[in-house]
Formats: structure tokens, C-alpha cells, sequence
């Protein structure tokens, strides 16, 4: 298997000498001596002309003889080559890939949509060039594959209260899942010479048909967490209140007596309304 081969052509501002003197010079010598034959110099400056070829920064050119690789210029400059040369275009700058937000199960098998942004690079023009069959659609489809295969592997979500509890989840480990599709995306794409920058989640969602369903059951979720802590607070203020009257002496309750101050306690505590005292201006019996 061939690989990529380096290579700096000739000089091509001193190729450019050579093209311009040949060019004019012919057509004045020819003018002067009224000698046609000079004009063959003229035919082998043209010639010489299709073998310039300009390499800005950060972009390549692909040399091929009659279908065989000769090698690739990466250095920026100007240069000239054998005409006979067929020159390929290839940038080696970083592009930006956004993906189409795609439908796909998470590992719970809730339908979810999800797209990626990918920052990648041309790093082997030769197998980028000979390898694959377009390296940009190959960048893209694969990056789709990548994305899909991910998304089964983690759910989007923690369900404690099914006993579900994953280490590692679509939305809350965005560092995990970015280093997790990185490595995937990079072993695709490595048969095309392509290198991987960066690899980002770009759009996380639940699928419409259950995201209201999905809402709810967040909502409840967080509204049975919170009464879990309200009712834990309240019974230690509770707790908290029967020490202090019992150590300060205040008042001596028994133990029917108790139980109505808690209940009352409770409801006022963990009531999701105002409480509304009733004033007794009687005796503790009435």
C-alpha cells in the first residue's frame, strides 16, 4: 500500500524566467530576423505554461502521472512541475461539520434526537484522496453512524426511582460523551487520513411524541425530592421544638397532647398554603 509522499517541485519563479524569455524573446528574434522558425520556442513556452501550479497556506495539491501517484505539495509557495501533471486540490484547513439532528434510541430505548458538531482536518492527502471515494461524504456519513451508535449507548437520563442509575448519561456527562464520540468518530474516519479536533453533542432532546410525557415525569420527579426534604426538615424543627420546651420547662405536654402540637406542626410546616391559626383563648382543655 502506498503512502503519502512529501515532495518539493522546482522553482517556479525561475521556471517563470525561463517561460517569459522563451515567449518573447522568440517572437522579437523572429520579428527582427524575419526567421519563422523561432516560433517553435514560442509552441515550447506554451508548453511549459500548464506546469505552474500556486500552493496557498494550509492547502495541498495531489501530483499524478497517467493515474499514478508521483507525490503531494504541502508547502506553501510557487512552483512548477511536468505539465503532464494532473493537480488535485486538497485543503488541509479545519472545517466545521453540523449534522443533521437525527432520531435515534438511547439505551433505555426512548427515542431521542441528537446531532453533533465535528471539527476536522485533512491530515493524509493520500488517503484522502485514493483511499475513500469523497472524503467530505465519507466525513459526513460516518459521522451520522457515530452519532447513532453513541446515543444506544448511554441513557439520557438517571431514573432512580425505576433503580436505573448510570454512571454516565447523554445529558448530564457532556465530557464523557464528547471524549466517548471523539474516539469513535476518529476511528471512522482514520481510513480516510482524516484527523479529528474536536467532536461536540450539539443538540439533545427527547423525540416530540413522548417529550411532554418525559416533562411531567421530570417534574414529578423534582416535586417528590423537594417534599422529601421539606418533610425531613420538618420533623427535625419538630424535634427540635418538643427538646426545647421539655429542657426550658415551659410548658408540660402528655402524650395526646404531643402528638396534636406535631400534628399541627407538620401541617404547617409541609402545607403548601399559609397556615390559618385558630386562636384557643380558653383553658389548654378547650
Amino acid at each position: 500500500m502506498e503512502q503519502e509522499k512529501i515532495i518539493i517541485p522546482a522553482n517556479g519563479y525561475l521556471m517563470l524566467f525561463v517561460f517569459l524569455f522563451l515567449f518573447i524573446g522568440s517572437i522579437g528574434i523572429a520579428i527582427l530576423t524575419e526567421q519563422p522558425l523561432y516560433i517553435i520556442c514560442t509552441f515550447i513556452a506554451l508548453l511549459i505554461a500548464p506546469g505552474f501550479v500556486m500552493v496557498q497556506p494550509n492547502g495541498s495539491r495531489v501530483l499524478l502521472l497517467f493515474g499514478k501517484y508521483v507525490g503531494t505539495i504541502k508547502k506553501n509557495g510557487f512552483y512548477w512541475v511536468n505539465p503532464l501533471y494532473t493537480k488535485k486540490k486538497i485543503s488541509l484547513r479545519a472545517s466545521n461539520f453540523d449534522s443533521e439532528r437525527l432520531k435515534v434510541n438511547d439505551k433505555l430505548g426512548n427515542p431521542v434526537m441528537i446531532s453533533t458538531i465535528l471539527v476536522w482536518r485533512v491530515q493524509d492527502t493520500y488517503k484522502a484522496a485514493f483511499d475513500v471515494d469523497n472524503y467530505e461524504n465519507f466525513v459526513r456519513v460516518q459521522t451520522d453512524a457515530a452519532v447513532r451508535k453513541l446515543a444506544s449507548m448511554y441513557p439520557y437520563d438517571n431514573f432512580a426511582d425505576e433503580g436505573v442509575d448510570e454512571d454516565i448519561t447523554l445529558r448530564s456527562s457532556v465530557n464523557e460523551v464528547s471524549s466517548a464520540l471523539e474516539k469513535e468518530i476518529d476511528e471512522r474516519l482514520s481510513i480516510a487520513g482524516i484527523e479529528v479536533l474536536e467532536a461536540r453533542i450539539g443538540y439533545l432532546a427527547y423525540a416530540q411524541e413522548i417529550a411532554n410525557a418525559m416533562l411531567k415525569r421530570q417534574q414529578a420527579t423534582a416535586i417528590v425530592a423537594a417534599r422529601h426534604k421539606i418533610v425531613e426538615g420538618a420533623v427535625s424543627m419538630v424535634e427540635m421544638a418538643l427538646e426545647e420546651l421539655n429542657k426550658k420547662e415551659i410548658v408540660v405536654l402528655d402524650e395526646e397532647r404531643k402528638a396534636a402540637m406535631v400534628s399541627n406542626l407538620m401541617v404547617v410546616l409541609c402545607g403548601d398554603k399559609d397556615a390559618s391559626p385558630v386562636l384557643n383563648t380558653g383553658t389548654l382543655n378547650h
